[in-house]
């Protein structure tokens, strides 16, 4: 009995803390705005980074795939001199128990194209360990073979803009839930730019917007938030009748893998 017990407490704290399983449950109500998204409950969302320079401006997101590495996207131009934010949902709080850590390295994926918007891919090691706790923890990373299906509905957050023409990005988290499209569906909105490095999400009433880039796409895998996409690219004026583009991790997992090994 009592092996049973230490088994279940382990798999008790497994499950607080793996990947993908936030400790504070999300809520999601569908399609409602990042424009047109939701405010997310606070630290439901809990590998949710913001990217920051030295004046605490909020530039990009980012997502902790473990206690070491943050991913983003290479269009973002982190560099060490930067800041990494984790356990943050209300930027104008000073109350809140965050993270401040800085990049020890950024991996900027060798064959980013910024003309293409093809590998959209940063890794960050960060000069310290993320502590893991309720409000901080990795979400999963998508295999390879993994297929995330047109039409499944994902998840994605961010502190970008709810509007365009809006004068500054939301101080609290939002979220949205969005459709992903196939590639086939999404050429018909943005033609031969999309490749097989890309996958689309929206075209329903929501969209990511400037200040979101970088963060998650996230679609549950047999229980778990699994990282899907990198917010990358779309309408200038996000608008959320286009799909959103993001960086197709199942292409990119053999780079992040090989980058994980090396470092």
């Amino acid at each position: 009995m009592a092996f049973l017990w230490i088994l279940s407490c382990l798999a008790f704290v497994g499950a607080a803390y793996g990947c993908g399983t936030p400790a504070i449950s999300p809520i999601i109500t569908g399609y409602s705005r990042i424009v047109n998204g939701e405010e997310a409950v606070p630290h439901s969302w809990p590998w949710q980074v913001s990217l920051q320079d030295y004046t605490g401006f909020h530039f990009c997101g980012g997502s902790l795939i473990n206690e070491n590495w943050v991913v983003t996207a290479a269009h973002c131009g982190v560099s060490i001199s930067h800041r990494v934010i984790l356990g943050e949902h209300d930027r104008s709080s000073n109350a809140e128990s965050i993270q401040v850590i800085s990049p020890r390295q950024v991996f900027r994926h060798p064959n980013y194209n910024g003309y293409t918007i093809n590998n959209d891919i940063t890794l960050i090691k960060l000069a310290n360990p993320a502590q893991i706790n309720a409000r901080v923890s990795p979400v999963c990373l998508a295999e390879t073979n993994d297929n995330f299906a047109g039409g499944m509905r994902c998840m994605t957050s961010g502190w970008g803009l709810t509007r365009s023409t809006a004068a500054n990005t939301p101080s609290r988290l939002q979220q949205a839930s969005l459709p992903l499209l196939t590639n086939t569906e999404c050429s018909r909105f943005w033609g031969n730019k999309i490749t097989s490095l890309m996958i689309c999400a929206g075209a329903s009433g929501a969209s990511s917007c400037m200040g979101d880039s970088g963060g998650p796409l996230v679609c549950q895998k047999n229980g778990a938030w699994t990282l899907v996409g990198i917010v990358s690219w779309g309408s200038g004026s996000c608008s959320t009748s286009m799909p959103g583009v993001y960086a197709r991790v199942t292409e990119l997992r053999s780079w992040v893998d090989q980058i994980l090994a090396a470092n």
